[in-house]
C-alpha cells in the first residue's frame, strides 16, 4: 500500500489528532512527527522514512526507520542513536544533520534541528532571577529597598 493511500485513510481518523481550537491548526501527538502538526509531510504513521527525536533519561534519542522493512518488523527496522547530554548542542546538531542530509529525509532537516535544540534547551537548569538593585544616588540616600 502506498504512503499516499495510507495518509488518505488515516488523516481524518486516528487517535493522535489534537484539534482543540476550531479555527486554529490541527496538531498531532504521534511518534515521529517532528513539528507535531497534522500533515502528510511530518506524519510518523504514513511515511516510510520516519525520524523521531525524543528525550530519554537526559539523553537525546534519534530513531529512524528503514523504508524497505515490512510494516510488521519492529526491532530490525528501527535504528536508534543515543547522544549523551554532556556532548553539547553542536554534536547533537551534527549527528542529526548528517543523518538527514545523507539522503534519508533532507526535507525534514530544519524541523529536526529545531526539535533537537529545543530538547537540549529544556534539559538545561533554569537560572534564578537576580534580585533587584536600586539605581541612583537619591534612592540609595533615602534608604529605600528594592
Amino acid at each position: 500500500m502506498s504512503y499516499d493511500l495510507q495518509w488518505l485513510l488515516v488523516r481524518k481518523w486516528n487517535s493522535f489528532i489534537v484539534d482543540r481550537v476550531p479555527e486554529g491548526p490541527v496538531f498531532s501527538k504521534e511518534p515521529g512527527n517532528l513539528r507535531n502538526l497534522h500533515s502528510a509531510k511530518y506524519s510518523g504513521i504514513a511515511n516510510g522514512k520516519i525520524i523521531d527525536i525524543s528525550d530519554k533519561n537526559g539523553q537525546v534519542v534519534v530513531r529512524t526507520r528503514d523504508a524497505e522493512a515490512p510494516i510488521y518488523a519492529n526491532k530490525k527496522a528501527e535504528k536508534t542513536e543515543r547522544i549523551r547530554n554532556r556532548s553539547g548542542g553542536r554534536r547533537v546538531a551534527g549527528v542529526v544533520s548528517k543523518k538527514l542530509s545523507s539522503g534519508y529525509r533532507p526535507d525534514l532537516r530544519e524541523a529536526a534541528l529545531a526539535r533537537s535544540s529545543a530538547l537540549l534547551a529544556a534539559q538545561k537548569p533554569k537560572k534564578d532571577v537576580p534580585p533587584k538593585e536600586l539605581r541612583g544616588k537619591k534612592a540609595k540616600s533615602f534608604g529605600l529597598k528594592a
